[in-house]
Order: C-alpha cells, then structure tokens, then sequence
C-alpha cells in the first residue's frame, strides 16, 4: 500500500514538472508594434485569429539564415489555412540591411524592425534565432532557441491550424 501510494505521488509531482497538468495557465504573446522593412506600423495584433510562427533572427547569424528558406515553403503551403510567419531582425543596420536580405532571398513574409523593448517582452531573447510558436488565441505554445528543420516547426503548428 505504501509503495502505491509513493508512486502514485511520484506520478503527480512528474506531471507538474513536464508541464502536462491540465490546469496550467498558458502564457499570452506580448503585444508590440514594430516597423516593417517598408516603415509601415504592424502590430502582433494585426494578426489576431492566425497561428504565428515569430522568428527573432538577424542576417549575420549562419542558423538563422539556414532556417529562412523552411520558413518560406512553411508560408506558402500554410498561408490559405491561417499561418503566419513574422521575423524580428535584430540586425544594428536595421530596415536597410533587412530589406536587402529579404530581396535577396525570396522572403515573403513579413520582416519587422526589432529592438529591445521587443526582446525584453519575449523574455530577453539572449540567442538567436530564438522562436516562438503562437496558437490562434494568442498563447504562446513553444519557445524554440537554435536552429530547427523544417519539420519540427510543421509538426508543431499542424493541430493549431
């Protein structure tokens, strides 16, 4: 009886360490409003009901620069069923240096300006590319850091869309 009684304790305490526990409040993405590399005003809200996938990369960074063409073909072939990809550049040459990347890349998606403020409403973005997965109510449901394939990122965002 003793010993069911300990596993049945341990099994609880585990649940609540993986996270697996039904009552866990989910974590809202921070709001903010950041230039596009065109200098028009987008704002985390202006995609309210879509599942995001928010990349804070810069053109610098050899594992960022690798995940930008997974993000295109995520784009395209998950657009019409609610996706949407935002990447923050962090980049000090700003909307010039991203601008000229994104041309130079085929990128489609929205490319926005970042800055600290941004970073430090994420949690202090300390490496990059650090990724979020935002499900269509707004929570975030996975923080990534370092590069991911392709197929990481569509398992996460197919029961989301």
């Amino acid at each position: 009886m003793k010993t069911r009684i300990i596993s049945i304790i341990t099994i609880i305490a585990l649940a609540g360490l993986c996270g697996c526990s039904q009552g866990n409040a989910a974590t809202k993405a921070a709001e903010f409003t950041l230039l596009d590399i065109n200098g028009r005003s987008v704002s985390l809200s202006d995609f309210k009901g879509k599942v995001i996938i928010l990349d804070f990369w810069a053109t610098w960074c050899p594992p960022c620069k690798a995940e930008i063409p997974h993000f295109i073909e995520l784009y395209y072939k998950y657009k019409s069923k609610g996706l949407e990809i935002i990447g923050i550049g962090l980049d000090t040459g700003g909307a010039k240096v991203l601008k000229e990347f994104a041309n130079a890349n085929g990128v489609t998606y929205p490319i926005l300006v970042g800055n600290n403020n941004v970073t430090n409403a994420y949690g202090g973005v300390r490496g990059i590319p650090t990724t979020f997965v935002i499900d269509r109510e707004g929570n975030i449901i996975k923080k990534l850091v370092g590069y991911q394939t392709k197929e990481v990122f569509e398992e996460l965002i197919q029961d989301l869309l």
